[in-house]
Formats: C-alpha cells, sequence, structure tokens
C-alpha cells in the first residue's frame, strides 16, 4: 500500500503545535533545573520529527519521557548524583532496552497479553491525566485559562480557521502586554549557530547504573502503555492506511534515544498524548511533524542561547488549554468500550489506575479482564 503524501498547509502548521502542552514545560525545566544544553535537546527532538514524518506520514509525536523527567526535574537539588549526565545515561540505557525489544519481538509479545478493554482503559486514563493537568495549568490564570477554552472551543467548530494559530497569537500577545519588558528582550535576541558536543565519550559507568535504576527503568511500564501499546492502537485507528506495528514503534524508540544521548539531549517517546493534540488541531499527515522539527532545528541551532526567553510567549494557561483539548481527543478515542458489563468495568478501573500509574493500569487491566472472564469477581 502506497502511504499518501504528507502535506504541508495551514491545517497541518496548526495541527503542529498541538502537542506544545508537553514539550515547552518539560523542555524549559530540564534547561533551568538540570541544567542542560538547550541546543542538543531541540536539535535532539526536530530532526526525530522529520525523521518520524517522513517515515510514518502521520502526525507521529515525539515527547519527552515523562516519569524520566519528573525525576529528573524535581530530584535534581535534592539528589546530587542526578545531573544532566545521568539524564543522557538514562537515554542511553533506553534506547538499548527499546532497541532489544524491538529487534526480538519480544515488544509485539508483550502487546498480545494486554486486552482490548484494558488498552482501551490506558488510553481514557491517559486522557483524564492530560485534561486535569491542562486544568492545573489553567487554574494559574483562572480568567485568562477560560477565555482561551472558549475562544478556542468557538473557533474550532469553524473548521476553516485554524484555532492553534489563533491561540498561540493571542497568547503571545497576553505574554507581552503582561511582561512589559519581554518585548526588549526580544528584540535583542541575535542569531548565534551552535552544535552540541559528543556526549557519550563524557559518561561515566556511574552516570549509566544511576540513570538505569533512578530514571530509566521506572519509565519503562509508562512507555510500554502510553507509547508503544497506545499509540499504535491510536495511529492505526485514525490512519488504517498508514499502519504501524509494536515492533516498528520499540525500535523508532530505541534509535531516537540513542540518537539524543549523542547530542546532549533527553529520553524520548512516541506518546499517544501527542497524537491526539496534534489531530485535535488539524493535523492529518507527516507533514505537521516535519514542520514542527524544522522549527525546533532552526531554534536548537541559531537561537539556543535564548531558548527560555522564546518560550515565555506561551502563557502557562494557553498551554493548559492545548493540553486539556489534547486529553478530550485522547478519552474520546476509547468510547467503544463493549457492550459487556464487565468490558465496561475493566475499561473504567483501568483508567482510574491509568491517571495515577500507567504500568500498574497494565498491569491491573489484564487481571481484571482474565478475572471477570472466569467468573471470580462480579459487577
Amino acid at each position: 500500500m502506497t502511504k499518501p503524501a504528507n502535506r504541508y498547509d495551514l491545517a497541518e502548521l496548526a495541527g503542529a503545535f498541538g502537542d506544545l502542552g508537553t514539550l515547552i514545560p518539560f523542555v524549559a525545566a530540564y534547561i533551568s533545573v538540570v541544567k542542560m544544553d538547550p541546543a542538543g535537546i531541540l536539535l535532539a527532538f526536530g530532526s526525530m520529527l522529520v525523521a518520524v514524518g517522513f517515515v510514518y506520514r502521520t502526525p507521529f509525536p515525539v515527547q519527552p519521557m515523562k516519569a524520566i523527567g519528573a525525576a529528573a526535574i524535581t530530584q535534581a537539588g535534592a539528589l546530587a548524583s542526578l545531573t544532566s549526565a545521568t539524564v543522557i545515561g538514562a537515554g542511553v540505557v533506553t534506547g538499548l532496552i527499546w532497541l532489544v525489544l524491538g529487534a526480538t519481538g519480544m515488544a509485539r509479545r508483550l502487546t498480545r497479553w494486554v486486552p482490548r478493554a484494558a488498552l482501551l482503559g490506558v488510553v481514557m486514563g491517559l486522557g483524564f491525566s492530560f485534561m486535569l493537568e491542562g486544568i492545573r495549568m489553567m487554574s494559574q490564570s483562572p480568567w485568562l485559562g477560560a477565555g482561551a477554552l472558549v475562544l478556542t472551543l468557538i473557533l474550532m467548530a469553524k473548521s476553516r480557521i485554524p484555532a492553534m494559530l489563533v491561540l498561540l497569537v493571542v497568547g503571545a500577545a497576553i505574554a507581552l502586554v503582561n511582561q512589559p519588558t519581554l518585548v526588549d528582550e526580544l528584540a535583542a535576541i541575535r542569531v548565534a549557530p551552535h552544535l552540541p558536543a559528543f556526549s557519550w565519550p563524557t559518561l561515566t559507568w556511574n552516570d549509566l547504573w544511576v540513570g538505569a535504576i533512578f530514571l530509566a527503568l521506572p519509565q519503562l511500564p509508562l512507555t510500554f502503555g502510553n507509547a508503544m501499546i497506545s499509540i499504535t492502537e491510536e495511529n492505526n485507528r485514525l490512519f488504517p492506511d498508514r499502519p504501524v506495528t509494536e515492533r516498528g514503534v520499540a525500535i523508532s524508540t530505541g534509535l531516537m534515544n540513542l540518537w539524543s544521548s549523542a547530542l546532549g539531549g533527553i529520553p524520548m517517546c512516541h506518546g499517544a498524548g501527542g497524537m491526539a493534540g496534534h489531530v485535535q488541531f488539524g493535523a492529518r499527515t507527516g507533514g505537521a511533524s516535519v514542520m514542527l522539527g524544522v522549527l525546533l532545528l532552526a531554534i536548537g541551532f541559531l537561537f539556543a542561547d535564548s531558548v527560555a526567553l522564546i518560550f515565555r510567549l506561551f502563557p502557562h494557561a494557553v498551554l493548559g488549554v492545548i493540553l486539556f483539548l489534547a486529553g478530550v481527543q485522547l478519552a474520546m478515542n476509547s468510547k467503544d468500550a463493549g457492550s459487556e458489563k464487565s468490558e465496561r468495568f475493566v475499561v473504567l478501573t483501568t483508567a482510574a489506575f491509568a491517571v495515577w500509574n500507567v504500568g500498574i493500569a497494565v498491569l491491573f487491566g489484564i487481571f481484571a479482564h482474565h478475572a471477570a472472564k472466569r467468573g471470580w469477581m462480579r459487577v
């Protein structure tokens, strides 16, 4: 089957920004808290987005690994051993693990153990968690968040208007009004080409060990549920003419983490919420991923020293709207919960666990499905 060609129109451009709600906060925190090189992070993201856009031809996402990011950012000050080098070490270990899982076929065999009801529950729970986080971010500026949400919903009802682009312009204008000095700071930005150094030679065995134990291994269940099972299901449901396989996604995850770690970047995955965000705001082909990738490559190469300043153009409340609507799109993807009461029970209870921990949700969903089928519990 010949895959449709990528499009590079206004709808794809608007959809390209549908995953900023997770990208910007994590990248900003890695730069400011963990002191990682902005050029390495953005060049890794940009190059991988361009690659997946051309390979998969769907709005395939590239996101920060959230469990690793949360641990590295929140514990960087408390644990002296969690440094930028351990984050890079975690990327190396993560890349090797997923390459082995994909190359051996183990990734696909593991996914066959997950029943459909449990899978739908994981997707629904991820959608709820995105919505909750979006609400938390909007609550930082309630009036701005509420106004931006209403405006976006109105614009989305008018299919010819790129809601995302209008939202970003409005958000940037409000940021400039609320931060009067921001205009002068942005005007002072100068082009400063910068390439990251090859990071692997600087790693020690301790960096790899600490990165594996504290960061990479705790991330595995989340990546398995969100960034392999869910993204495969979501892509193949939305774009049956451009299917992906668990093996391919696992290998892709492995390769991009090895590449990112070599550039001094952060661990990355293909989160299902990212695709939901891209699709929610208009993306339908890999053109969205390619355009976002090119933009990040340009910023990472030419304006790496000014990344934190540029990100100030996007208020948290506006990013919360993006994240909230991506969650809505993702949760709606699991509306077909089945006709049997036991199936709906598995979906809903798995979703509840997924809001808390995706890895535990997958295990619970498998158990609940088989327990219901064997009559071990009645609902």
